[in-house]
């Protein structure tokens, strides 16, 4: 007796899941998809009736953050002040919390997979481009004037290269200081402080 569609979609959600974590955790290459099937509770062989193979896994996962059911602990609203900020701040200031730094399998895969990115084919690189330009468009629909395509691109590359850069280094210290400059450096060019 065949699966019903559910229980088919259920089975690609948890590997859907088991993928993301594990790949913000240990990048593409330090990743089998033996290890991904068994973290989802599921076997090898079921993986061919989901996906085509790791790059279609990978990009998949990496899409399927863009529209999580439930958000991460980073992403939940804090503090009731909260819904006064514009939603492009509160996405800012989710983002460069101590909660999204630590969290190394629910991060952002822009922080979580970059390096991987690059030794990857088209359509890894389209997917985490789509998670690039979904952020571009937050902050671009916050800002006005003729220039509001060229700071939301600014306010990306601060976003995801301080967090990167914080991510990287040894000194706990000094990955705060990139941290909290980049956050900074961010409401400032958006208009937030």
């Amino acid at each position: 007796m065949p699966y019903s569609p559910k229980h088919k979609r259920d089975t690609r959600e948890k590997i859907l899941e088991s993928a993301r974590r594990l790949f913000n955790r240990n990048g593409y290459s330090g990743v089998s998809i033996d290890e991904i099937m068994s973290n989802a509770g599921l076997t090898h062989g079921g993986f061919y009736r989901h996906f085509r193979g790791k790059d279609e896994l990978y990009a998949a996962a990496v899409r399927q953050f863009l529209c999580k059911k439930t958000p991460a602990a980073w992403q939940k609203r804090r503090e009731p002040s909260a819904v006064t900020k514009p939603h492009a701040q509160r996405i800012v200031d989710a983002y460069f919390s101590r909660e999204h730094f630590d969290d190394r399998d629910g991060c952002c895969p822009l922080l979580g997979t970059s390096s991987d990115v690059q030794r990857r084919g088209e359509v890894v690189k389209a997917a985490y481009q789509e998670v690039a330009e979904q952020l571009i468009e937050v902050f671009e629909d916050h800002l006005n004037g003729p220039r509001a395509r060229e700071r939301a691109l600014a306010l990306v590359a601060l976003c995801v290269g301080g967090m990167v850069l914080a991510r990287n280094v040894c000194d706990p210290d000094l990955a705060d200081d990139f941290r909290r400059t980049a956050h900074a450096q961010v409401r400032r060019t958006a208009g937030w402080t």
